[in-house]
Parts: C-alpha cells; structure tokens; sequence
C-alpha cells in the first residue's frame, strides 16, 4: 500500500510542480492519465456533484472509499482524495485513513470546517478548534504511517483571516501533516506569504468561479508550491458539453451537427482497451474448443 505514497512524496520533492486534474470517474482517470498527468484529484465536488448532490459533506466514508477504489483499479499514477472533514471524529478519521489506504489512495486531505461544511470559496463556513483539527491528524498520521500521505487543510483565511490560517497551518505541521493546504487564499502575495511563513510543502487549489485570482501551474512553481490541483474543471467542462449536446438534439432531432465534437467510437475503445477484452474472450473461447475436442 506504500508504493503510492512513496510515488507521490518522490513527486512533490522534485523540483518541478504536479498539476493534478480533478477526476469523477474511473473513465476519466484513465483518459487524465493518457494524456500525461502524473497524479490524479479525486474532487468531493465533483464526486458529490456527479451524484446529483451539493458539496456539502453530505457523501458518505463507504460511497466515497468505494468510488476511490474503482479509479485506483484503472490508473497506475498516485491519487490523492478529498476527504472532507474526515468522516467524523479522530476515531472516524482513523477509520478513514484505513478504508482509503484499503482504496489505493495516495493521499488524503482533512480540513478543519464544522460539518456541514462549505464549499472553500463560498460563505458561511465554521471551524473547529485547533485541539480538535490537531487530534484529528495526530490519528489520521498514527493510522497511515507511511502508507498514505495525510495533508492538512485550512479553511481559516475566509473566517479568520491570513495570520489566524498560517498559525493554524504551523501548529497542523508540529501535528504531522506531510503537506498543508491553504484553502481560498486572495491574491498572490498571499499564496507568497504562506510559503515564506509555513515550512511544509504545500498544495494549491485553482479551481473556477472562486475567491482565488486565476494564476497558471508555472506561477505556483515560482512561489514554491509542490501541487496545484484543478478540482472541477473537467468536470464543469463535461457539463457545459452535455448541455450544448443535448439542446443540439433537442433542436435537430440528430446529432450528425456535432459529430466532430464526439470522442469517436475508436477513440473510446482505444481509451478503454476494449480490444484486449476482445482478444482475452476469443482466447478463451478457443481453450473451450479444444478442451471439448479433447474430451470427445
């Protein structure tokens, strides 16, 4: 189960920025990884959004470790999952540490919200106390060992402002958090002072519609941070395609107007690996053959 983890510490120590995609699906792993990503993001939002259902904390330890383990089936690079606030108390995220290592995850992240929680870039989210955000990676860190990366995350700039977050996010460091997330940080000059000021390696969140100035993977890296994740990008982009796909029918009656605009059946096939399930069953078949032939 170390083999993750240890592939995501050997990235993030490099000197080069991870760009990890948000991904929903175990198809869109695959496709994120073809196309040369070296570390996935499974998003809660996206996961909660895909369901139908706000990101509100709302999905469940068992949906989420099992949506993790069929993505973990189709990739071979490290995933990294949101987990939320835990699942519950320190016990609760202990337990979550073993269902996600049990997943194949890489890492997880906790952040420090009451339950509901918000999302990071929206208001009226709350916190908890530090004591109870630290007893909660001091469990998650006693769980995983070295076999899941646990990353801290703060929600404290919203609430609290800059200082109170970077406080919280050395006091997350002295409790074990392999890597800090700094959540809905403002401006540039935030994200730089949160680098100069926190010694961990750290995670950035650079998704759309957000509080967070829209800044490229090559400016994270300049400030220092080791990941930048796109949490719904994919995922909002699918959207807006399934949408325009849809009106497109709904006008027409046909969809030969956008064919240009769909994954061809070879295209999927190819992503999929569809033939080598084809070749697998025409072996099999012919095995049966002989071994009736054989038995006659």
């Amino acid at each position: 189960m170390a083999a993750q983890a240890d592939a995501l510490r050997k990235l993030v120590g490099g000197k080069k920025i991870v760009v990890a995609p948000g991904v929903f699906s175990p198809v869109v792993a695959r496709l994120a990884e073809k196309m040369g990503f070296r570390a996935l993001y499974f998003s809660g939002a996206g996961f909660s959004n895909l369901l139908a259902l706000p990101d509100l904390g709302v999905t469940t330890l068992t949906e989420v470790a099992r949506a993790t383990g069929q993505v973990t089936s189709q990739v071979r690079v490290p995933l990294i999952v949101d987990a939320d606030t835990g699942f519950g108390e320190a016990l609760n995220v202990a337990r979550t540490v073993e269902e996600m290592k049990k997943a194949g995850a890489a890492a997880i992240h906790i952040e420090d919200q009451v339950l509901p929680k918000r999302c990071g870039h929206l208001e009226g989210k709350e916190l908890v106390e530090v004591d109870e955000m630290v007893k909660k990676l001091v469990s998650a860190k006693s769980a995983a060992r070295r076999e899941l990366l646990i990353i801290a995350r703060t929600d404290a700039r919203t609430v609290e402002g800059i200082d109170a977050a970077i406080e919280r996010a050395r006091t997350y460091t002295r409790a074990g958090a392999d890597m800090l997330f700094p959540e809905a940080l403002e401006s540039r000059e935030e994200f730089a002072e949160f680098r100069k000021k926190t010694s961990a390696p750290l995670m950035a969140n650079m998704t759309e519609f957000g509080r967070t100035p829209y800044m490229s993977a090559a400016d994270f890296e300049e400030l220092g941070y080791s990941l930048v994740i796109f949490p719904v990008t994919a995922f909002r982009a699918m959207m807006k395609s399934v949408k325009q796909a849809l009106a497109e029918l709904r006008a027409h009656g046909t969809q030969k107007g956008m064919l240009g605009s769909l994954m061809t059946r070879k295209e999927f096939y190819e992503l999929i690996d569809y033939y080598r399930y084809e070749e697998a069953d025409g072996r099999a078949l012919k095995e049966a053959e002989r071994l009736r032939r054989r038995a006659n």
